[in-house]
């Protein structure tokens, strides 16, 4: 294997900036886990899953097999792959109070429904077309991975979302399971009267 620490952990935070970038999977995630529960989030990303592990794949052996037949194209995508981070960067930073808008297939219930509309958008979602096709090469040395390393990347690429989104669902799920509780929610009502009744006796005294 040819890919050392440094390597994997600068491809991880990558694929971590990708998740935390909302999007429509993310509406899904959330949409399922407050109507079902964490469980009910589950098949959505495992079809996510499925997703990376694909693109990841077809990214690698695609373009290993373009930088075997041209020399020099390393060093073309490693500036595509620069240049591609950038301006997603401008564009999330001019972009910062859109509205993510909802697909309603995401949010179809069933397990089956879940798995394809995770599968589907991953597949169909420009953002992870462009990180895994124009993103990913810039990270290693393609034309030298060894299927350890390629194993590595896809699991990587595979990982990194699915904890994302099932930590996200699972902390969506107990937000949910406390504000259903009848005490739970006592409490809530109780400190938002209180906090409500100071920021009146606030306004009063200034």
């Amino acid at each position: 294997m040819t890919l050392g620490l440094w390597d994997m952990a600068l491809y991880a935070g990558a694929l971590f900036i990708l998740f935390i970038t909302p999007g429509p999977v993310w509406l899904a995630v959330m949409a399922r886990t407050l109507s079902g529960g964490a469980g009910a989030a589950l098949p959505l990303a495992a079809g996510v899953v499925v997703g990376d592990v694909l693109w990841s794949l077809l990214a690698v052996l695609g373009v290993s097999w373009v930088v075997g037949a041209f020399d020099g194209f390393m060093t073309v995508l490693k500036l595509v792959a620069v240049v591609t981070f950038a301006g997603m960067g401008v564009m999330l930073i001019r972009n910062a109070s859109r509205s993510i808008v909802a697909d309603s297939r995401l949010t179809r219930p069933g397990m089956w429904a879940g798995f394809m509309a995770g599968l589907a958008a991953i597949l169909g979602n420009p953002k992870a077309i462009l990180f895994y096709m124009g993103v990913l090469p810039g990270f290693f040395d393609l034309g030298q991975v060894t299927p350890g390393d390629i194993a590595v990347i896809v699991v990587l690429s595979a990982i990194v979302p699915f904890v994302g989104n099932m930590g996200m669902a699972l902390f969506l799920d107990r937000v949910r399971r406390l504000m259903t509780s009848p005490t739970a929610l006592r409490r809530t009502n109780l400190a938002s009267g209180g906090l409500l009744i100071l920021v009146a006796v606030v306004i009063a005294v200034t």
